[in-house]
């Protein structure tokens, strides 16, 4: 925990490097709200295989805000793919349950983090309100 806590830190300080410290928390909190927009929707539309899609669109927001919101969408997203691998360790034993659906989150955000167009993982038919 303390090496996590460590890591975040860092990256902190060498985010607002690049801003002021009003501007990078600024935007930080803005891209904390596209990544929780971009969850509710996934929740909302319920969709089959649509959480890649909203991965990607949730990163690419929140990096369009900024280096405060590229930290963010990073931070938010290591920990949200995280957090579900030690539960599952614990649920399934070292298995890898999940773990290449887990790799494949993790790419899509890359992707949308890079500024790379998120329709990339739409999938077909997903109502065009999302």
């Amino acid at each position: 925990m303390k090496l996590f806590t460590s890591l975040v830190f860092c990256s902190l300080v060498v985010g607002v490097s690049s801003v002021g410290w009003f501007e990078f928390m600024g935007q930080a909190y803005d891209g904390t709200k596209d990544m929780w927009r971009a969850y509710s929707d996934m929740r909302e539309a319920n969709y089959k295989n649509s959480d890649k899609y909203f991965h990607a669109r949730g990163n690419y927001d929140a990096a369009r805000r900024g280096p405060g919101g590229a930290w963010a969408a990073e931070v938010i997203s290591g920990f949200r793919e995280a957090y579900p691998r030690v539960t599952d360790f614990f649920k399934h034993g070292d298995s890898g349950h999940g773990l290449a659906d887990s790799m494949a989150d993790q790419e899509a955000s890359r992707w949308g983090r890079s500024g790379k167009d998120p329709n990339r993982f739409r999938p077909f038919g997903l109502p065009a309100k999302y």
